[in-house]
């Protein structure tokens, strides 16, 4: 009987959660809440940019393609007809989102720092705070009240700029340096958007009529997207991969050709021979990915 006994016993075990929200403390004035921050700020993080940059992209592209130029094309005549409130709708909201996702992950920053530190050493996670300074770069050039050779452009350049080159010395180092951290092994698509911020940095310089730092950021860029490139077409076995949920990014395959096209306009001032191989580049990137993903 004993041992039956002991054989239908079962063990309990009682956890005690911590609790997470508020955390009643004693002081000498009596008992005090502290309030943490909220959960949404734990589950947000630099992925989350991916929606200002699709809209500073769409509001850099109709600026693009609403200059005056010689040619007739249909997307441009169609633009010129469309009334630039529409232009100015576009422009305020990407900039209310930008600022509302920059609001929220400077208060990561200062609640979550950890998890903000964590970030900043994944692999992945890291190209994504190339993000918010891509979209404030693609928001100054798009903007329309803001003269590219006016003094506030050029504070808001440097502003935006320097944490791009400071986060390019981070990545670019520890690939040189790091035996866990070679490119062959943390090499991502989402590496790519290290390149887009300079090549974005490099077509704002070329705007202000600085053609020797527009040279310097796109020469940096397109010399590590060479490597890049060839790195992300060789399949290295034990090489991290990216999850499965992240496989959009693999549409900035024929986003950094194509970025590399407008800044190679922009630095030596017409469409020639390398903004043509650049953007013919793009084309096969993108429909190699269309039938790759749809066929």
């Amino acid at each position: 009987m004993d041992d039956k006994n002991s054989q239908t016993q079962t063990q309990i075990n009682l956890v005690v959660a911590e609790p997470v929200i508020d955390i009643p403390t004693l002081t000498h004035r009596g008992p005090v809440k502290q309030r943490s921050p909220p959960p949404i700020l734990a589950r947000f993080h630099a992925g989350y940019f991916r929606i200002s940059l699709s809209l500073c992209g769409q509001a850099f592209l109709w600026k693009t393609l609403g200059k005056p130029a010689n040619d007739s094309f249909v997307i441009r005549r169609l633009l010129r007809l469309l009334p630039s409130t529409a232009f100015l709708l576009l422009w305020s909201i990407a900039l209310f989102i930008l600022m509302t996702l920059s609001l929220l992950y400077l208060l990561r920053c200062f609640f979550h720092f950890r998890m903000v530190k964590g970030e900043f050493l994944h692999h992945v996670g890291v190209n994504y705070l190339f993000a918010p300074w891509i979209s404030w770069l693609l928001l100054l050039e798009s903007a329309p009240f803001v003269s590219p050779k006016s003094v506030p452009y050029l504070v808001l350049w440097w502003a935006i700029v320097i944490p791009v080159v400071a986060l390019d010395v981070k990545i670019y180092g520890q690939w040189f340096i790091k035996g866990k951290r070679f490119l062959s092994m943390v090499a991502n698509p989402t590496s790519q958007l290290s390149v887009i911020g300079n090549l974005v940095g490099a077509k704002a310089a070329a705007e202000m009529g600085w053609k020797e730092s527009a040279l310097c950021m796109f020469s940096i860029g397109m010399a590590h997207y060479l490597v890049l490139f060839v790195t992300l077409y060789q399949r290295f076995s034990g090489r991290e991969r990216i999850p499965a949920t992240l496989r959009p990014v693999f549409f900035l395959f024929f986003a950094t050709p194509s970025m590399a096209s407008l800044a190679w306009e922009s630095i030596s001032g017409n469409f020639d021979t390398p903004s043509k191989m650049f953007f013919f580049l793009s084309l096969f990137m993108f429909m190699s990915l269309v039938i790759f993903f749809f066929f």
